[in-house]
């Protein structure tokens, strides 16, 4: 189920907020359970199965957690508890999204064919394994509260506002707003503009972006580098609003039903530095690899060659945990090599104005050469829609569909770049809130809601992009 799709906007959603603030408005359990039971509904809507991977999640890192925190004083009953854990999470993920790129990759290098039959993959299991491991993961570290009650642990691994595609939710920044949250009107409110902004950037700008990235991404015949550019913009701009919106609308539903999540976004598309992107892009994410790998491993405060083993083992997981192609794994690596020149030159600590629209130039020019891996269905793809770019394919300069589809999104582009930087934030800190002011949200809120619902009623299917994760 899509949160921009009309069956969740105009029918789940209003009965979930119903029912949470009427039937089961006296009783917090009764609350809790209807949102896990919802959840679990939302989950199970496409592919019902797969709601039974969900419930053993749930159940096993329940046990593990209870297990872990019992023989939190025995160092090796711990580590085994945790490594127990670890590989089951892992195990359950491998088998899922890696286990035919696996054998199919064996299978190549052998030329046979792969005995193992597709394997499909559930909607969002990246998310909620990171998620649920990291809950075991801190009480084994004394560093969050082991939950006796299942129905607590269950909610917080498949709360569906931020189940399928984020932010990665840490147990401790929920784990009294589970048990003893306190919604208000101004917190409902907020989170409802929340919601509907989120749903705007996704409907109103990146399914737009998405037209015209797929038309240069999905050309069969050899585009010019100008079409080549501007379809990587276009999806440089679809990826961070379309990611961007869909976290949005999960903070936003979360403040609706009284809980406070992390935000996973902070202007990335501003950064001076692929380290700063990085901090300002799924923050989420890269704090889990952070707190959960790169710390345990070392850090920085190594010598150098295990600095870049460190940075190595960091990036080449975050490209692999976006998906079972090599895509990804290169991505994750080119990456790698940016970040760990950055560091080990210093020029990630180098702040001022000086040269910041050559150090932001250089950072946007790998972030949308990045983005190009990401979005090619291979790397024979990525490489030939990067020779397009730079005229290394016998290409045009600049051909009909360039100046169309340029002619075509003028508009869009130029509201896109706009909206990636904190301009409008920075100007709305200009003014005290009035009634003035007040007024003139709500007006925005209800326009981005109308244009986003009557977007909605021609558009046809557009899932979120990380939904395949």
């Amino acid at each position: 189920m899509l949160f921009s799709s009309t069956t969740f906007l105009y029918l789940f959603l209003p009965c979930v907020v119903l029912l949470y603030y009427t039937v089961c408005k006296r009783s917090r359990l009764m609350q809790n359970i209807l949102l896990l039971a919802a959840s679990l509904f939302f989950y199970a809507w496409g592919e019902p199965k797969f709601v039974l991977v969900m419930l053993l999640s749930i159940t096993v890192n329940w046990v593990m957690g209870l297990a872990v925190h019992g023989v939190r004083d025995k160092k090796t009953a711990s580590r085994l508890v945790i490594s127990l854990d670890v590989a089951f999470n892992l195990g359950i993920l491998f088998i899922f999204k890696y286990l035919n790129f696996t054998a199919n990759t064996v299978c190549r290098i052998l030329g046979t064919d792969s005995p193992i039959p597709s394997i499909a993959l559930p909607i969002g299991i990246s998310f909620f394994t990171f998620q649920a491991m990291s809950y075991v993961l801190d009480v084994y570290r004394g560093k969050g509260r082991v939950q006796k009650n299942i129905l607590y642990v269950g909610l917080y691994i498949s709360f569906f506002p931020q189940l399928i595609a984020g932010p990665i939710v840490r147990y401790e920044t929920v784990a009294e707003e589970i048990v003893n949250r306190r919604e208000t009107l101004n917190d409902f409110f907020d989170g409802f503009a929340r919601f509907v902004t989120g749903l705007a950037k996704k409907v109103l700008l990146a399914n737009g972006f998405a037209v015209l990235a797929d038309a240069a991404f999905d050309s069969t015949d050899t585009i010019s580098a100008a079409f080549g550019w501007l379809g990587a913009l276009g999806y440089t701009l679809q990826i961070f609003f379309d990611f961007s919106g869909y976290s949005d609308m999960a903070i936003g539903m979360g403040r609706m039903f009284g809980f406070h999540f992390l935000e996973n976004f902070n202007y990335p598309y501003i950064s001076t530095s692929v380290s700063e992107f990085w901090r300002r892009w799924h923050m989420s994410l890269g704090t889990w690899f952070r707190d959960y790998l790169y710390f345990p491993l070392g850090g920085s405060r190594v010598s150098k060659g295990r600095l870049v083993f460190n940075l190595f083992a960091v990036w080449f997981l975050t490209g692999l945990w976006h998906g079972a192609n090599f895509t990804f794994i290169i991505w994750g690596l080119m990456y790698f090599v940016l970040i760990t020149a950055e560091k080990l030159t210093g020029f990630d600590k180098k702040k001022g104005k000086k040269f910041g629209a050559l150090r932001w130039a250089y950072t946007m020019f790998f972030v949308v050469i990045g983005w190009v891996l990401f979005r090619a269905e291979s790397l024979s793809d990525a490489a030939m829609y990067l020779k397009s770019m730079f005229l290394l394919a016998g290409n045009p300069v600049s051909d009909g569909m360039f100046t169309g589809y340029l002619a075509q999104n003028a508009v869009l582009i130029i509201i896109g770049i706009f909206a990636c930087t904190p301009v409008m934030k920075n100007l709305k800190n200009q003014f005290k809130p009035n009634a003035l002011t007040e007024a003139l949200r709500v007006i925005c809120l209800i326009a981005l809601l109308v244009l986003s619902a009557a977007s909605l009623v021609s558009s046809s299917y557009n899932p979120f992009i990380y939904f395949n994760f």
